[in-house]
């Protein structure tokens, strides 16, 4: 039960007036509890106390895991006392909590988060505008649990022996090409030569002739 015993009658009317319209909002994506007044039905346990949040959400499946609790403040709520007895219990819970307090407190509810080390996870201002009710989100905690990186695996090193394979053809095949290109200019040189010196006998053989038949 809240520290806050007794409210202005206005100001509870509008206290759960604003809890059940949340009610409405936070239906889409959870199954949401409200604990207003006598009908004090779900309650959150943390660590030995047990605390009766305004709204409790849970998940829709069979686990009915905590996802997060509420609290709706009036002008009146809003204080020290409040602060320590309700705020900072549910801010050590594994939920979200979330803050609901009138538009011209919230300045003060910030400062009295941060005085009594409230883990608040978003403080919402709301105002009322003729028959409709605004929400609005004023501060939202920047503290965010994300998976670390996994550690860049090192390349797996090859055996000196395959490095060695792989740059062994390389090596041939260069000392190849090298050795190769020679070999067609020797091979054209000692054809001429050997023309040149057939040319020659065949001239000299018939240079011999000739003076044989002049004789």
């Amino acid at each position: 039960m809240s520290p806050i015993l007794v409210r202005p009658v206005r100001e509870q009317l509008e206290h759960d007036r604003v809890i059940r319209l949340l009610q409405v909002r936070l239906k889409r994506r959870h199954d949401v509890v409200a604990n207003i007044g006598e009908d004090q039905t779900v309650p959150v346990r943390i660590g030995q106390m047990v605390i009766f949040p305004d709204l409790v959400l849970t998940s829709t499946d069979r686990g009915r895991k905590l996802m997060g609790t509420v609290e709706v403040e009036t002008s009146e709520s809003v204080n020290h006392l409040e602060a320590r007895a309700q705020w900072a219990h549910l801010g050590r819970a594994k939920a979200p909590f979330h803050l609901y307090v009138p538009v011209g407190s919230v300045d003060i509810a910030k400062r009295l988060a941060n005085e009594n080390h409230v883990n608040v996870s978003e403080i919402w201002s709301y105002h009322t505008l003729g028959d409709q009710t605004r929400f609005t989100l004023v501060h939202r905690s920047t503290v965010e649990t994300r998976p670390a990186a996994p550690e860049p695996r090192p390349a797996p090193s090859k055996p000196p022996n395959e490095a060695a394979k792989k740059t062994a053809p390389s090596r041939s095949a260069g000392t190849k090409k090298r050795t190769a290109a020679p070999a067609p200019r020797r091979a054209a040189g000692r054809s001429s030569r050997t023309k040149t010196a057939a040319r020659k006998t065949t001239s000299s053989r018939s240079a011999g002739s000739q003076n044989q038949k002049r004789k």
